[in-house]
């Protein structure tokens, strides 16, 4: 089966700050952002790397699935979140 559709790249990470409480009381609070190219994917693991409080960050072709009873899991795209596809948006 062919798919003419372009693979998106998945950058997922670990949000230690909002993890265990509000939305994620009791969870881990994981982040997966959506991109289109992999220079795009580049652009958000840097940006998650210096925005400080975000670990365990992977890139990957397939979107991973977390447990739901474990994990409070937030989907993100260049709507949501515009400024982590920007280049060193959170440098210091």
């Amino acid at each position: 089966m062919e798919n003419n559709k372009q693979s998106k790249i998945f950058v997922t990470m670990t949000d230690k700050h909002m993890s265990g409480w509000g939305m994620a009381d009791g969870k881990i609070n994981k982040l997966i952002f959506e991109c289109d190219s992999w220079e795009e994917a580049e652009i958000v693991e840097q940006n998650a790397i210096n925005q400080g409080s975000m670990k365990y960050i992977n890139t990957s072709r397939k979107k991973p699935y977390y447990s739901p009873s474990r994990y409070y899991v937030q989907t993100k795209t260049k709507e949501d979140y515009e400024s982590w596809y920007k280049r060193n948006h959170f440098r210091k």
